[in-house]
């Protein structure tokens, strides 16, 4: 097997990662999946410039990021519903307290600005290194704790809960 081939199948392996990390930045699921296909489509356009023996998982979150942000500053001039309104108008009714708990969770974590979306994804989630994750937001590790704290913080604060019982919560305990 060439080099350019185990390059192209180690790239489509860290597909359902690269998932995960667009629906915590997107909040919406059609979107963080064409986040992952142009993130897809740049990495593996440029792979024969990816340096073998590095951490593709970082190279292919820091394109997927910075196609976010790319994004994200063309259409902030768009109408979101903020307050949810549409969103509420959407028939939904969830059977399972588990269900809801996860919704009530989930737009806890969408009302975090997107740094901290991103910094707990990427430790909380995907499980990088607060050092890995520093790299591919470009910023300090000490910034990246940080950002990981408030955000754990701020759910907890959002969900109702103390922070001793946000702190036992296996969702956001080991961040």
């Amino acid at each position: 097997m060439s080099d350019a081939d185990l390059r192209q199948e180690e790239l489509v392996g860290h597909v359902p990662a690269l998932r995960a990390f667009a629906r915590s930045l997107a909040n919406d699921a059609s979107h963080a999946d064409d986040l992952v296909q142009e993130t897809v489509l740049k990495a593996w356009s440029n792979l024969d410039s990816y340096a073998t023996g590095t951490n593709m998982r970082a190279w292919l979150f820091t394109i997927l990021r910075n196609t976010f942000y790319s994004e994200f500053r063309k259409f902030r001039r768009e109408v979101e519903d903020v307050d949810g309104k549409i969103a509420a108008q959407v028939p939904d009714r969830a059977a399972q307290d588990g269900v809801m708990d996860m919704r009530d969770f989930e737009k806890a974590f969408a009302q975090l600005p997107p740094d901290q979306r991103e910094a707990l994804t990427l430790v909380g989630a995907s499980g990088l290194t607060y050092e890995e994750a520093a790299e591919i937001c470009g910023c300090a590790v000490g910034t990246v704790k940080s950002r990981v704290n408030r955000a754990r913080v701020r759910i907890a604060e959002l969900l109702g809960t103390e922070k001793d019982k946000a702190e036992n919560d296996p969702v956001t305990a080991d961040l």
